[in-house]
């Protein structure tokens, strides 16, 4: 059976096992998981944070990864500025990136979420308020969570992965991961918690 591992990426760290030819050293997986022959499925961006998936099976790893599939992925995130409803139904339709529309989004305001620090912390401005999004998308361009808020006038401030497909990184502290069962295909034995 395929391994799967759910790891909480930290703020800072790279998608990779190693960071060949940068000047400075940066974090990496290397850092947090000593577990042979899993590969990321999928990135994360260095500055988001959340779920990563890591895989020994090429075929799991295509099915998650892959756009064909449109796996959901669910973000917390954090934007400057008040979102009213002009901003979200536009996500909700699609929003015109550089690369094109991007397809439909699941958005919903939500309450702050009861999340681990983040370090370092987010700069906060006394006279510029900010707001939470629960954002699904079914696409994974570079960037593209953040994108689509600055798009609409609501830059990104934090970038939580949350789930992806029935995979979720609840109770997962940051910088741990766990190893789920692969025994049902597309679904873990660990399914989507709520917030």
């Amino acid at each position: 059976m395929p391994r799967l591992l759910l790891f909480n990426k930290p703020f800072g760290v790279l998608s990779q096992f190693t960071d060949r030819g940068s000047p400075t050293l940066r974090s990496t997986l290397s850092d947090f998981i000593a577990v042979k022959g899993v590969y990321p499925a999928g990135r994360l961006d260095r500055d988001s944070e959340g779920l990563l998936l890591l895989c020994d099976d090429g075929q799991l790893q295509a099915r998650i990864a892959d756009p064909r599939f449109k796996m959901p992925k669910t973000y917390l995130v954090q934007v400057e500025g008040d979102p009213q409803a002009p901003a979200l139904e536009c996500l909700q339709q699609g929003v015109r990136l550089k690369d094109g529309m991007t397809l439909p989004a699941e958005i919903a305001r939500i309450d702050p979420p009861d999340l681990w620090l983040r370090d370092p912390p987010i700069r906060q401005r006394k006279s510029v308020p900010d707001s939470w999004l629960k954002i699904t998308i079914r696409e994974g361009r570079n960037r593209q969570v953040r994108r689509m808020t600055a798009a609409v006038g609501l830059p990104t401030l934090r970038l939580v992965r949350w789930s992806i497909g029935d995979w979720s990184v609840a109770g997962i502290a940051p910088g741990q991961f766990e190893e789920v069962s692969t025994a049902v295909a597309g679904a873990g034995s660990r399914g989507t918690r709520e917030l």
